[in-house]
């Protein structure tokens, strides 16, 4: 029963109640998302209150049982000789999913024992639930791995963004320090400056000089130039990303196909390897396509 629940609340595009779990979890969280953005507007907040209350509890009470479905069902991913229930419960608890699931629950329970304590940030960390439907959408998990990949890209890139920005905050310093003392009197006032105006190409800053309007100018295109390396670098690392996950399945899957026979031991790690990596079928079929291919050309060159 542990496996069969552990298989369900972990996502099977071939399953029907994991999909419908999935479905349930997500209607759920878009939901309260959208109440906490709504109970924000006074108005609303002052007629739907005791709405936007029973919401939460129910909520609260839906999370905290699938927090425990979810921590009890872990149990049974590793064997007695593997480490025992109690490694799989402490990996999913301390694991990044894990922690979102604890905190997703938490602001409420910690209100109800200190019901008189000013707890509106901890309110808001109940928009922290979205990131529950990262579980069953890598784009973020694999927005991290890229980032990590590509880190020396990236702190290439940010080392290059420091010093425009340093150089602009300098250069805008001695340029506009005199005539507008209030928006450019140090350099640290600068970097303000420099920072808005590379990331939104505008600085809110009026009547500049003409050495500033220059300035500002050159500013705004190093900003255009950066979002540009940036962008690359992040195109370039997810679609590696893809890369080595089809490459990294398609090693499994010629590992399989190479005594002609598929075993069920090994359709089971195939099937929880394409899951992890959320290969679509077309995908899987590509690859099996090509390697169907690479068999034939092998075969005939022989």
């Amino acid at each position: 029963m542990k496996q069969t629940l552990m298989k369900i609340l972990d996502g099977s595009s071939h399953d029907l109640y994991s999909k419908l779990a999935e479905w349930i979890i997500t209607v759920v969280v878009l939901t309260n998302c959208a109440a906490v953005v709504f109970d924000s507007v006074p108005e609303i907040h002052s007629e739907y209150k005791d709405f936007f209350h029973e919401l939460e509890f129910w909520s609260v009470m839906f999370f905290t049982a699938e927090y425990v479905l979810r921590s009890w069902s872990y149990g049974a991913r590793y064997a007695p000789e593997e480490g025992g229930a109690w490694k799989g419960r402490r990996e999913y608890m301390f694991s990044f999913f894990g922690l979102v699931d604890f905190f997703a629950t938490a602001p409420f329970y910690v209100h109800f024992i200190f019901p008189y304590l000013d707890l509106r940030v901890l309110r808001v960390l109940r928009l922290l639930r979205i990131l529950k439907l990262s579980k069953y959408n890598t784009a973020l998990q694999d927005l991290f791995h890229a980032v990590a990949s590509e880190r020396k890209a990236f702190t290439s890139a940010l080392f290059l963004l420091a010093i425009a920005t340093v150089v602009s905050a300098s250069m805008m310093y001695f340029a506009e320090g005199h005539n507008q003392p209030q928006h450019f009197g140090s350099i640290p006032a600068c970097l303000y400056w420099s920072i808005i105006t590379i990331t939104s190409g505008y600085g809110n800053v009026e009547d500049l000089s003409l050495a500033g309007e220059i300035i500002a100018l050159i500013t705004g295109f190093l900003g255009v130039c950066m979002a540009a390396i940036m962008t690359g670098i992040v195109a370039s690392a997810f679609s590696n990303q893809l890369s080595r996950k089809k490459a990294a399945f398609g090693q499994q899957l010629r590992e399989a196909l190479a005594d002609g026979v598929v075993t069920e031991a090994e359709q089971e790690v195939l099937e929880k390897l394409r899951r992890q990596y959320r290969l679509s079928e077309e995908a899987v079929n590509s690859i099996m396509e090509d390697i169907r291919k690479e068999r034939e050309a092998v075969g005939q060159s022989t």
